[in-house]
């Protein structure tokens, strides 16, 4: 807000990306400051990261590679490895991103579950995804996949209370933000054995900090908060960025302009 109030002549606030949640859209409002994103670059990337890592650590292949490189031959995995087909697919948030998630995640044979959405029931239905409550979606998800935005109602959405329903066996996967987990609590869950793994793009504080329990885990895949990237999906984000600031500076409509309401 200080910053905001501080703006003398700012004719646009742009988000060079998709979520916005370090910006203070109820004072950009009060100022008259549109304020606009780019939430359509990357849609495939992302979609394809997190399913990567929910395949790869369904597979348990990280540690098949420790194992191997280490000298042994193991004939079973770290922890119950079931068929895919069957499994328990969580996906919160049924944005663009979520709904990519389902399309390549589909062929696998999982059974897709979600909580939280305001979709008609016939929405879910083509989608393919059966709505349960919190607790229940937490006590039968095989893997969980988060996509939505941060805001104080998702702020550590994922908590120690939440983790403990989960099996031991489950895996969480957030390619969207990272302070939607609670990630000391994760941590210990990973560590003591309350799930068995984590695939995270995006933390809590970014960089991860080097003396972060994280670190230790051995059970949790991390990647630099770069799902979004590809050659490709860059020339697209800043594309789309001019594009929209031209149209600011020349006072025509925005193509994606965004307040205080609007639900990402």
């Amino acid at each position: 807000m200080k910053v905001i109030d501080s703006l003398q002549d700012c004719k646009v606030i742009l988000r060079y990306g998709i979520g916005v949640d370090m910006i203070d859209l109820a004072a950009a409002a009060r100022r008259g400051i549109p304020v606009c994103n780019v939430p359509d670059y990357g849609i495939d990337e992302v979609a394809d990261h997190a399913v990567a890592m929910a395949l790869t650590l369904s597979r348990q292949l990280p540690w098949f590679d420790r194992q191997v490189r280490g000298g042994a031959s193991p004939n079973r995995g770290r922890t119950r490895l079931s068929p895919l087909a069957g499994m328990t697919f969580g996906v919160i948030g049924l944005g663009c991103i979520g709904r990519a998630v389902l399309a390549r995640a589909r062929p696998f044979g999982f059974r897709f579950v979600t909580a939280g959405s305001t979709r008609s029931s016939e929405d879910l239905a083509a989608l393919g995804v059966t709505l349960l409550d919190w607790d229940a979606l937490f006590e039968q998800v095989d893997v969980l996949s988060l996509h939505m935005p941060l805001t104080e109602q998702t702020r550590h959405l994922v908590d120690q209370r939440r983790l403990a329903q989960m099996k031991a066996s489950a895996i969480i996967v957030n390619t969207a933000r990272g302070s939607l987990i609670d990630t000391e609590a994760l941590a210990e869950a990973l560590l003591t054995g309350g799930i068995a793994a984590a695939g995270l793009d995006v933390f809590e504080g970014e960089p991860l900090a080097a003396d972060h329990p994280l670190r230790g885990c051995q059970n949790a895949l991390l990647t630099p908060y770069l799902a979004y990237y590809s050659t490709s999906s860059i020339n697209l984000l800043q594309r789309f960025a001019s594009e929209e600031i031209e149209r600011a500076l020349k006072g025509e409509l925005l193509r994606c302009p965004l307040d205080a309401s609007t639900d990402l």
